[in-house]
């Protein structure tokens, strides 16, 4: 019997790992979210590749409804979900559409959540950075913020030779996630990036999950203000 690819992270809230994404020569561990809304359906947060056994979980939990990239570095996969899914809404964080011409984007993530978006979710766009412009998201019912790139942690040994060297400046293989060195420097409008991070920090936050790195399970919004410390200095 094969292990279960979906695992529970709270009320209404399961992680699924993926497999390695390529980036610049670097490999990525990748991860999910999947969230049953109030409404009913699923939503997917940053999907990874789909295949036959997460696909049947996913039809035991219920419809797959909204795909959420929640920048636009985490498109790889999202064709694959369309195609899988041809009724599903996508939500893309904004730089999305430029870079995916191919894709049907059904909303573009603004400043403020659209008027149909679901009551147990909300999110704030992590403004000021030259790289990407990444939406935070936050599950009220798990009291779960979903960080994408912002926050990443590598296991020791994970990188080797001068992939090890560069990981290790940037910041991505430190005892706790933290804030990628490239990701701080990109940060060229602070004052909007801080409030921004204040919003995020509004939230009555327990866990902190993200994309690449472990999930942190208690003192969520402790341990974000800690990470984003040099940005309010």
């Amino acid at each position: 019997m094969s292990m279960s690819r979906l695992r529970p992270f709270g009320p209404e809230i399961w992680l699924a790992d993926g497999g390695q994404a390529q980036v610049a020569g670097f490999r990525y561990p990748t991860r999910m979210a999947v969230i049953g809304l109030t409404g009913g359906g699923l939503l997917v947060w940053s999907p990874v590749a789909l295949d036959y056994d997460l696909a049947a979980e996913l039809a035991a939990l219920g419809e797959v409804a909204v795909l959420v990239a929640p920048n636009s570095l985490h498109d790889l996969h999202l064709a694959q979900w369309r195609s899988a899914f041809p009724t599903v809404r996508l939500y893309a964080a904004p730089g999305l559409a430029a870079k995916r011409a191919d894709l049907r984007i059904d909303v573009e993530l603004g400043d403020t959540p659209p008027g149909d978006w679901p009551a147990d979710l909300d999110y704030v766009l992590m403004a000021g950075n030259a790289i990407t412009t990444e939406a935070v998201f936050f599950h009220r019912p798990s009291r779960t913020v979903l960080f994408t790139d912002l926050l990443q942690q590598f296991p020791p040994g994970w990188f080797t030779g001068w992939r090890a060297l560069v990981a290790r400046l940037d910041l991505m293989t430190q005892p706790q996630p933290a804030v990628p060195r490239k990701f701080r420097v990109a940060f060229t409008d602070r004052r909007a990036a801080r409030a921004s991070l204040a919003h995020i920090l509004d939230w009555p936050s327990d866990k902190v999950v993200m994309a690449h790195g472990t999930p942190v399970e208690r003192d969520g919004r402790a341990f974000i203000a800690g990470a984003f410390g040099w940005l309010t200095r």
